[in-house]
């Protein structure tokens, strides 16, 4: 499964589908309590009785928890963008200050393509929706999930 990366995936797969702008929706998305609608992007995910994630993206999770899907996540993001030659966007996005855009090219690069095919598979998003969607979405995301200049533990969730 995507270079070994289940948390990121995971993690982007939510923020893809959801968007930071609907983070409190996705604890309930990981329950399996509310589908969101890739069409409609930024609109509030329906909730409903067994209803689930898109795709098989609850699959992907493993049972994990929030904390350990977003704290695990972020960990793994990291390392991807250092490894990839972007390691100063994405501190930017933990540190305090203004947040490096990274473009849609530069994502693809960091995320790589065994991620990218997972989730769209995963969400039925196109990898070109995907990368739209994260380029504009993960700086803020990475930003307001990292307070306090540093990548959250999954007990900082609880």
């Amino acid at each position: 499964m995507s270079r070994g990366y289940p948390s990121m995936t995971a993690l982007l797969g939510l923020l893809a589908i959801a968007g930071y702008q609907n983070r409190d929706k996705i604890a309930e998305m990981l329950r399996g309590g509310a589908q969101p609608n890739p069409a409609a992007p930024g609109q509030v995910p329906q909730s409903g009785a067994g209803a689930a994630t898109p795709g098989n993206l609850g699959g992907i999770l493993g049972g994990a928890s929030i904390g350990e899907v977003v704290s695990g996540g972020l960990r793994e993001l990291m390392d991807a963008f250092k490894q990839q030659g972007h390691g100063e966007a994405a501190d930017s996005w933990v540190a305090s200050g203004p947040n490096k855009q990274i473009a849609p090219p530069q994502l693809e690069q960091a995320i790589g393509p065994d991620v990218l095919q997972t989730l769209s598979q995963q969400t039925g998003l196109s990898r070109e929706e995907i990368l739209s969607r994260l380029s504009k979405s993960l700086p803020e995301a990475v930003d307001k999930y990292t307070p306090q200049g540093r990548i959250p533990s999954a007990a900082d969730f609880s």
